[in-house]
C-alpha cells in the first residue's frame, strides 16, 4: 500500500497485490504485482498529474526487482496526459474491453438481455436448478473443485490456491462485501459464482463455473450469471462488472456468452510494465509451454 500525504492530509494512495503460482523458482518467475482499479487521487489536490508521476515511480522503484512484471487493470477511463504519465514511467496501454451492466432500471436491463437467455433462465429454474448460498465451507471447496476441473481443461490459466477461497468465504459471510452461491439441482452442486461487492455500487463477477453439458436443460452458468444481476437489482446496486472479454482483436471464448447479457461494452484497457525483459520472456515461454501440456 502506498499512501501520499500534503501535509497529514491523505491525498492519494495505490494498492498493489504481489500474486505468485508458489515458492521458490517458479514463484519467482511467476511473480507480478497487479493493481486493480488505482491508484485513487483526491479530486481537490492542484498538482494531480505530478502526485500521479510520483507514486508511478515510487511502485516501480518499490516493486521492480521483487515481480517479473507490473499490471494496472483499469476501473476507468485516464485521459491523455495521465496516459503520457504512465508512459514516462515505463507503462504500455492495452486495449481490453469489459461489459459493464447498469441495474439501477430493471425494466431497461431486461430488455438489454437476450430473449434467448430469459428463456434459459425460466426454463433452467422450472427444471429445478434452485440457487443458495453455501451451507458450509465443505460446499465451498465442492465449488473450488468444479474450478479446478474448468481451468484446467478448458480455461488453462492459474487459479488461486484453496486458501484464497476459505477466507474469501470466512470474511464474507455476514456482511456486503463479497457474496458466494450455489446453482445446485436435487441437492448436488451443478455451478456456482464468487462475486466481490462495493455496498451501494457495484458487483464484480471473480470466479463462475457451471456444469452446462451435463446438466444442459438446467444452464447453471446462466442461472449463476443471472443471480449475479439479480442481487444488483434487490440490493440497489449500480452496475454488474464482467470483468473483462478480452482483448477486442483476439478470440475470447465467453465474450458471446457474456454479451448476451448486455450492450455496455467500454475498453479501459491496462498498462503493463515489463521489470526485466529478459526474465520475462522466459516466464513467458515457461507460461505458453505449460498451457500446450494442459491443453494435451
Amino acid at each position: 500500500m502506498f499512501i501520499a500525504y500534503n501535509k497529514d492530509t491523505i491525498v492519494a494512495t495505490l494498492l498493489a497485490v504481489i500474486i505468485k503460482e508458489s515458492k521458490g523458482l517458479r514463484g519467482y518467475f511467476s511473480s507480478r504485482a497487479i493493481v486493480f482499479g488505482g491508484p485513487i487521487l483526491a479530486e481537490d489536490y492542484p498538482n494531480k498529474n505530478q502526485l500521479l508521476g510520483q507514486l508511478l515511480a515510487k511502485l516501480t522503484q518499490t516493486l521492480g526487482s521483487k515481480t517479473i512484471f507490473i499490471q494496472f487493470r483499469n476501473f476507468f477511463e485516464w485521459n491523455i496526459e495521465e496516459k503520457k504519465i504512465f508512459e514516462k514511467n515505463g507503462f504500455i496501454f492495452r486495449d481490453r474491453i469489459n461489459l459493464i451492466v447498469e441495474t439501477t432500471n430493471k425494466e431497461q436491463l431486461l430488455d438489454s438481455i437476450s430473449k434467448s437467455k430469459l428463456r434459459q433462465i425460466k426454463t433452467g429454474i422450472q427444471n429445478g436448478s434452485h440457487v443458495r448460498s453455501p451451507e458450509s465451507v465443505k460446499e465451498v471447496r465442492v465449488f473450488y473443485q468444479l474450478l479446478i476441473d474448468l481451468y484446467k481443461n478448458k480455461v488453462r490459466k492459474p487459479l488461486p490456491n484453496w486458501s484464497f477461497f476459505k477466507e474469501f468465504y470466512t470474511k464474507s459471510e455476514g456482511n456486503e462485501l463479497g457474496i458466494f452461491r450455489l446453482i445446485v439441482l436435487n441437492n448436488k452442486i451443478i455451478g456456482g459464482v464468487m462475486a466481490a461487492v462495493t455496498p451501494g455500487r457495484n458487483i464484480y463477477e471473480l470466479y463462475i463455473v457451471g456444469l452446462d453439458k451435463l446438466y444442459k436443460k438446467n444452464y447453471p452458468s446462466v442461472i449463476a450469471t443471472w443471480t449475479l444481476i439479480e442481487y444488483a437489482l434487490n440490493n440497489n446496486l449500480q452496475h454488474f462488472d464482467f470483468m473483462g472479454l478480452g482483448k477486442p482483436d483476439e478470440p475470447y471464448n465467453v465474450r458471446e456468452f457474456k454479451t448476451k447479457f448486455g450492450n455496455n461494452i467500454i475498453n479501459y484497457g491496462r498498462f503493463g510494465r515489463k521489470s526485466n525483459q529478459f526474465l520475462y520472456g522466459v516466464a513467458e515461454l515457461g507460461y505458453n509451454i505449460l498451457r500446450l501440456i494442459r491443453k494435451v
